[in-house]
């Protein structure tokens, strides 16, 4: 896999970051060894323990690996230099020009913290159900799910605050190819590049700015769609979709929302659904339009694999540091308020309806049950005038507070902090990096040998954890590293022609003029 990972770019950080002196394991000896670390799935320090550590150590060329105290506090060290920010744009940059990308893929993600050490704003958890304290990371990919750069929120900021606030101006200036002035002006259709999300970045408005301050184009679903298109309007298309070949039936209008004419694609579904694009998008074609919306949920596997294989939520130290205290915050006081008025009017609702039940029983019983019918009545009543009366001194007490405010003039004891990200940010490019490496070697063996990716990613996963032996040789300046053969015919084919890859690549193994090569210890 280390020839993966230097095409990936994990020598890199030789451009951004400072040796550290004086010290045994230096700065291109724990690079290496986390990238070695996430590829076999150890997520943290302390899972080390169980590791051999002379036998890890051989494939650093060291005696022995770190411990997780020394681990720790070489990261620590790594991470002082804050150049985190700076490497993952550069490493960004270098991966948009080498795939030529146009089209990104934009979706946060929280990561939820169960400390008491900091004072995070709470978020909505979707896949837990839950209102909890998290990080909001919001990820940039291309439109296969490969990673490209996170930014990380201050609070629990929206995907539309991050997109003009953070992406798209790191984008414009810092990764995206660069597109001309001159090209701009000679064809007004013409965008620098297209984002697409999902709905939580709806907003005519915004697509609207995107356009007009930085010429970016949109690409998501739309919102609120009552209206159904004839069924005329749809013609059939063939749409490749994962390697599959699909027939989608397809419609296309233009609409003005904003003052701004944006591109309207449907997609019929079965039965009466109809599924609605929006696209400022002028020069994708319909078809495209479709392919690129519905590979959206690639990021979402994306996520998925991330959280099972690396671990991406794991933060490996903790540090509070200060939030800047002129960000604006919905203000938590408001925002109880309002969950306690919304709680009183449903126990308001409630008793209406019980109340509404007892008059119908009442009308429908006999006579000389009248007075027990009318004394639950004034019970219901009264409990609905004391909770109305509660709705309104919480509404009073609600008019006294602002919706949104400063962190600097929040209470203390309930004052915003968050964790630093400096960290977090340096494990995460390590990880795309690692990530990308696996996932291009799996490409490499899944079209002859194996036709579902899953499988390939299985196959790379026992190889990374298979034994081998590490012979160098001096005289002859070779590496080769010798792979022991897997459980089928089929997966040591699959080993064989990748090790031919891994030989052909002549990489020298980092800080030596060894080459490596790779074979199978049965040949």
């Amino acid at each position: 896999m280390l020839p993966a990972l230097m095409a990936q770019g994990l020598m890199g950080y030789k451009q951004h970051y400072r040796q550290i002196e004086n010290i045994y394991y230096d700065l291109d000896t724990t690079i290496l060894f986390l990238s070695f670390m996430y590829l076999c799935r150890i997520h943290n320090p302390e899972q080390l323990r169980y590791i051999s550590p002379g036998e890890f150590g051989k494939l650093l060329g060291l005696d022995r690996i770190p411990e997780a105290k020394c681990l720790r506090a070489r990261i620590k060290q790594i991470v002082q230099q804050n150049k985190s920010e700076q490497w993952g744009m550069s490493q960004a940059n270098e991966w948009v020009r080498a795939e030529g990308t146009t089209i990104y893929y934009i979706d946060g993600h929280a990561k939820v913290y169960c400390g008491d050490q900091a004072n995070l704003g709470k978020k909505h958890i979707s896949r837990l159900k839950l209102c909890m304290p998290a990080i909001m990371e919001f990820w940039v990919n291309n439109h296969h799910g490969m990673p490209y750069f996170v930014v990380t929120g201050e609070v629990n900021e929206k995907l539309g605050e991050m997109l003009s606030s953070q992406i798209i101006p790191r984008l414009k200036d810092q990764v995206a190819l660069a597109v001309s002035e001159q090209d701009l002006l000679d064809d007004a259709e013409l965008p620098r590049f297209t984002l697409t999300f999902d709905r939580e970045g709806y907003s005519p408005k915004a697509f609207k700015s995107y356009w007009d301050q930085y010429r970016v184009a949109v690409l998501t679903y739309n919102k609120n769609v009552k209206d159904k298109w004839p069924e005329n309007e749809f013609g059939q298309y063939q749409i490749e979709v994962d390697g599959h070949k699909v027939i989608m039936e397809l419609a296309e209008r233009e609409i003005e929302l904003e003052g701004m004419k944006i591109r309207e694609v449907r997609k019929k579904s079965e039965g009466p659904h109809q599924t609605s694009i929006l696209t400022t998008n002028r020069k994708l074609s319909i078809t495209w339009i479709a392919i690129y919306m519905f590979s959206r949920w690639c990021q979402e596997n994306f996520f998925k694999y991330l959280r099972q294989e690396y671990d991406i939520d794991k933060i490996m130290y903790y540090l509070v540091k200060q939030i800047n205290e002129g960000v604006m915050v919905v203000n938590p006081i408001y925002s109880k308020l309002t969950q306690t008025i919304k709680k009183t009017r449903e126990k308001i609702s409630r008793r209406q309806a019980q109340l509404f039940l007892l008059n119908e029983q009442n009308v429908n019983s006999a006579l000389e049950t009248a007075p027990q019918y009318l004394k639950k009545q004034a019970e219901q009543i009264a409990q609905i005038n004391q909770l109305k009366d509660e709705e309104q001194k919480l509404l009073e007490k609600r008019k006294n507070q602002p919706y949104k405010m400063e962190v600097k003039n929040m209470p203390e004891d309930i004052r915003y902090t968050k964790l630093d990200t400096e960290g977090k940010l340096f494990q995460n490019i390590v990880k795309m990096i690692c990530y990308r490496a696996e996932t291009t070697v799996a490409t490499l063996i899944n079209e002859d040998i194996y036709k579902k990716q899953e499988e390939s990613r299985s196959l790379i996963k026992s190889i990374i954890v298979s034994r081998g032996d590490i012979e160098p040789d001096y005289q002859q300046e070779t590496l080769t590293i010798k792979i022991y053969t897997l459980s089928n015919p089929r997966d040591n084919r699959a080993l064989e022609k990748l090790c031919e890859l891994l030989t052909d690549s002549e990489t020298l193994y980092p800080g030596t003029n060894l080459r490596q090569i790779y074979k199978l210890a049965t040949n």
